[in-house]
């Protein structure tokens, strides 16, 4: 892979599941930015603490990239494409958004780590609604993971991968 594969999608969807997995499927290496934020920074939540929801998001554009400088798979943050910035980076990567109807997402989130999540899954509802259409925006392939295993979501996108 000589450019990095981005999954993008909202808070809870298996991002870094996902990318760790096709990581290892196509023998290469795995880089999640929000643990880079927090490796580098401290948790998020004290980020958003500290410097509020701008001051994060300048954070995760510069990690984003940065990231996209190598090569390997990329599991990003929910909320990387509100910025306008980082979607026009994004647009000249291969990036898979993986969709999903929300239900189960409930189970995979704590909102005790989660500072845009105060109303629980009425919030990530809400943030999924707004942010659709910019992981839309932004995306090669679009991977609905409703209702799928791990193995299939990473045998689909690895299919589509390959057919490049």
């Amino acid at each position: 892979m000589k450019q990095p594969l981005v999954l993008v999608g909202p808070m809870g969807v298996g991002k870094t599941t996902v990318g760790k997995k096709l990581a290892k499927e196509f023998n290469t290496s795995f880089a999640d930015t929000d643990k880079i934020i927090a490796s580098e920074h401290g948790s998020i939540s004290s980020l958003f603490e500290r410097l509020g929801e701008p001051g994060f998001r300048e954070i995760e554009s510069n990690i984003l990239a940065k990231c996209l400088q190598g090569s390997g798979i990329v599991a990003t943050g929910g909320g990387v494409v509100t910025t306008e910035s980082n979607r026009m980076l994004l647009k000249n990567h291969n990036v898979i958004y993986l969709a999903t109807d929300g239900n189960n997402v409930a189970s995979r989130i704590s909102t005790r780590n989660r500072p845009l999540l105060s109303d629980g899954e009425n919030s990530w509802k809400n943030i999924y609604e707004a942010r659709k259409p910019f992981y839309q925006e932004v995306a090669t392939h679009e991977v609905d993971t409703s209702g799928k295993s791990l193995a299939t979501i990473v045998t689909e996108i690895s299919t589509l991968v390959r057919q490049k």
